[in-house]
């Protein structure tokens, strides 16, 4: 575990690929959509990003490593309970987020009318100002599977920064 006395930084990725019958849910916002991600969990790829960055930047075990798909408990699973876990191992280990900056790549539907509601919902399950999230949603310009509507991904950095103590 690092000591924590200096920034640390942790990157995150998820894809999903997209199918009927699922919902969408990005950032704990269900998004209006005629596909969800097919996932073992609820599939929240930006949860998931964000999950493994955190937990990246403090060295610890991935996301599949912490709840595996294999296992019943974490089937359909909010995975509101991945960052909860992810935040309570990063303040055992000495540390706060000093920001997110997330990219959520995706054809369709248009993330610009959910944004707000995705950051706030993040910053509610991460414990901070909304003004230390910066979500952006990017297309892929109808290239490969997301550019065809058929998969949603998300890249994520986060910042850790030491616990003041006083």
């Amino acid at each position: 575990m690092p000591v924590p006395n200096e920034p640390r930084i942790g990157y995150g990725f998820d894809l999903h690929r997209l199918e009927a019958g699922r919902r969408l849910i990005l950032a704990g916002i269900e998004v209006p959509h005629d596909r969800g991600c097919a996932a073992h969990s609820d599939g929240d790829v930006v949860l998931h990003a964000v999950t493994d960055a955190i937990l990246g930047a403090i060295g610890q075990e991935d996301i599949g490593q912490l709840f595996p798909d294999d296992q019943a408990a974490w089937k359909d699973a909010d995975s509101a309970v991945f960052i909860h876990e992810a935040v309570r191992r990063m303040q055992q280990a000495g540390y706060r987020l000093g920001n997110v900056d997330i990219a959520v790549i995706l054809q369709r539907p248009k993330l610009s009318p959910h944004k707000q509601a995705m950051r706030q919902r993040l910053a509610a399950l991460l414990g901070i100002d909304a003004s230390r999230i910066n979500l952006k949603g990017k297309t892929h310009e109808q290239v490969d599977a997301i550019g065809e509507g058929r998969a949603v991904a998300c890249h994520t950095v986060a910042l850790l920064l030491p616990c003041q103590t006083d």
